[in-house]
């Protein structure tokens, strides 16, 4: 068995939903991208604003809502952890934006040495994994019915190619047209401030 097989059922098991392959997504991806976020807050004062925990969070909520509706190709471990590295500098630069405008500017906080460090909890609760599931119905709520018939085909494990014969259009006008439709929702709960990949 190949080092891709393995890899390709854990794609196929976190479009269906699976918790155990998700879960198994952020044991091996999470302190990557925690790695990748704190290398992008430099500035103390944005550590203190928020943690790489959150943003980590961000990026996997993101990465799991458009992996199940089929938006992502992923044929290697490399491939997924370049997706999710991007998406982290994506939410640390919307972050680090959101924290400076304004009455936010973080650049106006004096240092305070007490401050105490808060401590992120390990490994996703029962109720984040509920809220997940509520966050993906919500995104499926939010697309049309032929968006959300196109999401599922994907989620199902559908290649574009194969979609696209049925329907008479090409490949990568659906692959568009979905990763339009899950930028649209995505917007419309505030997941991406930015669309990304």
């Amino acid at each position: 068995m190949s080092d891709e097989t393995p890899f390709q059922d854990l794609v196929h098991r976190v479009r269906g939903g699976d918790n155990d392959a998700a879960a198994e997504v952020v044991r091996r991806y999470e302190p990557a991208i925690r790695r990748v976020v704190r290398l992008r807050l430099g500035d103390a004062r944005l550590r203190r604003a928020f943690d790489s925990m959150d943003v980590c969070q961000s990026v996997l909520g993101s990465f799991f809502v458009r992996a199940a509706l089929g938006q992502y190709d992923l044929a290697s471990p490399e491939q997924l952890l370049k997706l999710l590295a991007e998406m982290a500098r994506h939410k640390v630069t919307d972050q680090v934006r959101r924290q400076r405008a304004g009455q936010r500017d973080l650049r106006r906080i004096t240092d305070d040495s007490d401050a105490a460090a808060a401590v992120p909890a390990t490994g996703p609760s029962p109720s984040a994994h509920a809220a997940g599931r509520e966050l993906l119905e919500a995104v499926r709520q939010r697309l049309s019915p032929d968006e959300r018939d196109l999401a599922d085909e994907r989620g199902r494990g559908r290649e574009w190619a194969d979609i696209a014969a049925e329907r008479g259009e090409s490949p990568e006008a659906l692959r568009k047209r979905l990763a339009r439709a899950l930028d649209r929702v995505a917007g419309q709960l505030g997941l991406d401030e930015e669309s990304h990949v």
